[in-house]
C-alpha cells in the first residue's frame, strides 16, 4: 500500500488541539456586526466613503489587477503619486510600494545585508523581519527586546556592512522601540538602521508622519522604515522610504520587488485618498492614541494586566492559550470582537488578548468594550 507522504500532519494537528493552538478562519460579513477591537484599522478609514471611493475609481480606471510586476506592467501613475507623497508625508527623499508590508520588509532586509553582512536583530521583532534575515546572506544574531547597548556590543568590531533591524511599535504589547538611542548606536558603528513602522504610521509623530518624525530622525542618511498602507491607511500594501540610492538598489535587486505582482489599483488609489485625508485630519493620529491610553486606564483599574500603550497597540494577559481563546469567544458572544495572540505567535509564550485602538471609537464605544472583557475575564 502507497504510503500517505503527509500522514505527519495528523500527529502535528492533534499536538496543536491539545496544547490549545488550533486557529480557524473566520469570514466576516460585509456589515460589521461586531465593535471592533480586534482589526489594524487604528483610523477608521477601511470604509471611509472617500477611501472606498477612490478605490472604486481605481479599479474602474486601471483595471481589476496591476496585470504584471512593476518592472513590466504593475506600476500605474498612482503608484507613482502614491510613492511620492509617503516619502513627501513621512519625511524621506524616496519610497518604493510592494504588493504587501510583508514583501516590503522581506525585501528591505535581503536587499540590504550582502554577503558579510552583520544583522543585529530585536528579539521581540515581526516575523516577517525574523523571515527577512532567515533569507539573508548575512550572519544574524538576535539581541534582548529594546536594549541599545544589546545593539551596540553586537556591531562593536564588526568589519564590513551592518544593519540592526527593529519595529518602531511591536505588535505584541504595543511598546515603542527606544529609536533615538538606536540611531545614535548606528551612526557610531557605521551602520544602518531599518524600522519596520506599521504601527507608527498614522498614529506617531505630528499629524501621524511616524516613529521616525516623532524620534527627529526622518531622512537620516543611515535611516530606512518600512510602512504598511494596510493598518492606518486602511488598504493593503506597503513601502520602503529612504534615500533615493537606497530606493534604486531595491528597485534593481529586490527579489519581492522585481518578481511578485504589483500592488492592485485599488488598494493603491484607496492608501492615496487615506494619506490624503490623515493630512487634512492630522487630528485622527492624536484622537486614536487617546482611546488606547482610555481602555488602557479602565482596564487595569479593573485589576487587568496591560503594559501601557506607546501607540495603538495594547494587550491584556490571560492565564493560557486555552483561557485565552476562550476571552476572546466570550467578548465575540457578547458583540465584541478582539485579538487573541498565543504561542508561537508571542516571542515570550505568555497568551493574550489583542486590542487595536481606533479613532473612531466613541466613549459609549470604550465603555461597552471595557465592560465586556472585564465582565468575561478569566476567574482564579
Amino acid at each position: 500500500m502507497t504510503r500517505d507522504p503527509f500522514d505527519w500532519i495528523d500527529a502535528s494537528a492533534e499536538a496543536r488541539r491539545r496544547a490549545g493552538l488550533v486557529r480557524t478562519l473566520r469570514p466576516r460579513p460585509a456589515e460589521p456586526d461586531l465593535l471592533d477591537l480586534a482589526s489594524n484599522d487604528y483610523l477608521g478609514l477601511a470604509r471611509h466613503p472617500e477611501v472606498t471611493g477612490a478605490a472604486a475609481r481605481a479599479a474602474q480606471r486601471w483595471g481589476a489587477g496591476s496585470t504584471g510586476s512593476r518592472l513590466v506592467t504593475g506600476t500605474t501613475e498612482l503608484h507613482a503619486e502614491l510613492e511620492a507623497e509617503l516619502a513627501a508625508f513621512c519625511g524621506f527623499e524616496a519610497a518604493l510600494v510592494f504588493a504587501t508590508g510583508y514583501a516590503a520588509n522581506l525585501a528591505a532586509v535581503t536587499a540590504l545585508t550582502p554577503s558579510g553582512a552583520l544583522i543585529v536583530s530585536d528579539a521581540g521583532n515581526h516575523a516577517s523581519l525574523i523571515d527577512g534575515c532567515r533569507l539573508s546572506r548575512a550572519e544574524t544574531s538576535v539581541v534582548p527586546h529594546r536594549d541599545p547597548d544589546a545593539f551596540r556590543k553586537t556591531l562593536d568590531g564588526h568589519d564590513g556592512p551592518a544593519l540592526a533591524i527593529t519595529d518602531s511599535v511591536f505588535s505584541v504589547d504595543g511598546d515603542a522601540a527606544p529609536l533615538r538611542e538606536l540611531a545614535a548606536v548606528c551612526q557610531e558603528a557605521g551602520a544602518g538602521l531599518l524600522v519596520d513602522d506599521a504601527h507608527g504610521l498614522g498614529v506617531l509623530g505630528d499629524g501621524g508622519r511616524g516613529t521616525a518624525a516623532e524620534a527627529g530622525l526622518s531622512g537620516a542618511p543611515g535611516l530606512v522604515c518600512t510602512v504598511t498602507l494596510s493598518k492606518s491607511l486602511g488598504s493593503q500594501g506597503g513601502a520602503v522610504l529612504g534615500p533615493a540610492p537606497v530606493i534604486e538598489h531595491l528597485v534593481n535587486s529586490a527579489r519581492t520587488f522585481i518578481f511578485d505582482t504589483g500592488l492592485a489599483p485599488a488598494a493603491a488609489g484607496g492608501a492615496l485618498a487615506a494619506l490624503r485625508l490623515l493630512r487634512g485630519e492630522p487630528g485622527r493620529a492624536a484622537r486614536a492614541r487617546t482611546v488606547a491610553r482610555e481602555l488602557h486606564q479602565r482596564l487595569t483599574s479593573a485589576g487587568l494586566e496591560s503594559a501601557a500603550p506607546d501607540a495603538c497597540v495594547l494587550s491584556v494577559r490571560a492565564p493560557g492559550p486555552q483561557a485565552a481563546v476562550q476571552w476572546a469567544a466570550d467578548c465575540r458572544a457578547a458583540g465584541i470582537a478582539v485579538g487573541c495572540f498565543r504561542p508561537p505567535s508571542v516571542p515570550d509564550g505568555i497568551s493574550r488578548l489583542r486590542l487595536s485602538a481606533r479613532a473612531d471609537m466613541t466613549e459609549g464605544d470604550i465603555a461597552e468594550a471595557c465592560d465586556v472583557i472585564i465582565r468575561t475575564a478569566p476567574r482564579g
